[in-house]
């Protein structure tokens, strides 16, 4: 353990010395961030800073850290499409078609070849069943799914690196202390990306001097998915939520991006200025405050995650319906879908109405 430990933190100090190299590598092939409306940006900025994470977690994957050669290679191969299709995509700018196209690719890779997959679905009273052939697309689309959320929310400097090191820490823990996967290999490679992400964002948070790119954003959500389905082979209702819940933010973000489009009309793909980040700067917090915002937002899902794993039946229905309340209400506040529609406010409203004017009447 002691052994592991000192391995962590030397891929944290080689994610540290490899950032300012890729940084310097960024400007060399033209994969920066120039200023536009939709950028919070007011200088050219070097992305591909996710290959910096990729280049420390691997050299310690495959050198530093006592986990099995055929363990890694699969996965390596996945991430490297994903980081291939990141620094295309951040020097030439990709299609959303041709993106969705590389995602597709690795997934295919960590399917057939790493054998990482979704293969039976335990649920409360109806039991376990096995997915057979739909095990395929719902691995594909759980992969596809995570990837482009955590990339949605890499809009602010250090944002995605920090929730993405809050999620993983949390899959960490979850994977170490609550065995929730068949090998302790699973949680040491968690806590060696996480040690990669540690060392670079200091180069990341505000004000940043790299930037994750769509390398960095892509390869993240890609490791993130791959990491927890390793805990999802044979999958309970439990073992499901508890991923979904602890990346609650960017999975919050994707789901009411999706609505707010669908209701203005709007292809679900379009970009657009309404994001979680976008909708708290707006209400007047600065760059920073946003971000830190957010942290204690992916913090407080950790922690209602960890609660999954020592509560009841009847503690976990009442959770998940408090945190799904409370979602919706804090989602209204800010106007996530949009300043007019507020469903669950305007009945708390017009309840509150109704029992004033009762009292009114009564007096």
């Amino acid at each position: 353990m002691f052994h592991i430990v000192v391995m962590l933190v030397a891929t944290m100090i080689l994610s540290l010395i490899l950032t300012p190299l890729v940084r310097k590598l960024a400007f060399k092939i033209g994969a920066t961030d120039k200023p536009d409306a939709r950028r919070v940006n007011k200088k050219e900025m070097p992305t591909i800073g996710g290959l910096a994470i990729y280049l420390a977690f691997f050299i310690s994957m495959f050198f530093m850290l006592p986990i099995p050669f055929e363990q890694v290679f699969p996965i390596f191969i996945g991430g490297t499409l994903i980081i291939v299709t990141g620094i295309v995509d951040d020097i030439k700018e990709l299609s959303p078609k041709m993106k969705l196209l590389g995602i597709i690719a690795a997934a295919l890779v960590i399917y057939f070849y790493a054998g990482i997959r979704m293969d039976m679905v335990t649920l409360p009273i109806i039991g376990s069943f096995n997915l057979g052939i739909f095990s395929f697309p719902v691995t594909i689309i759980w992969i596809l799914a995570i990837t482009n959320a955590v990339n949605l929310i890499d809009g602010l400097d250090g944002l995605a690196t920090g929730v993405s090191i809050i999620a993983l820490t949390t899959m960490g823990i979850i994977g170490y202390f609550f065995l929730t996967v068949a090998s302790i290999n699973v949680p040491i490679m968690i806590f060696a990306l996480v040690a990669a992400l540690i060392g670079f964002l200091p180069y990341n948070f505000y004000p940043a001097k790299i930037f994750l790119g769509d390398t960095g954003a892509l390869f993240l959500g890609f490791m993130i998915s791959v990491m927890s389905l390793q805990g999802l082979k044979n999958v309970t209702f439990l073992s499901v939520i508890i991923p979904v819940v602890i990346l609650g933010v960017p999975i919050t973000d994707t789901i009411y991006a999706m609505l707010r489009r669908y209701l203005n009309n709007r292809p679900i793909s379009s970009a657009d200025k309404m994001h979680l980040h976008h909708r708290l700067m707006s209400l007047g917090l600065t760059h920073r405050q946003t971000v830190l915002a957010i942290y204690s937002l992916a913090v407080i899902f950790s922690f209602i995650a960890l609660l999954y794993k020592i509560s009841t039946l009847w503690g976990l229905i009442l959770l998940t319906i408090s945190l799904l309340v409370g979602l919706e209400l804090f989602v209204e506040l800010i106007g996530l879908v949009g300043e007019n529609h507020q469903p669950l406010l305007s009945r708390f409203k017009k309840f509150a109405k109704r029992n004033n004017n009762n009292s009114d009447s009564e007096e």
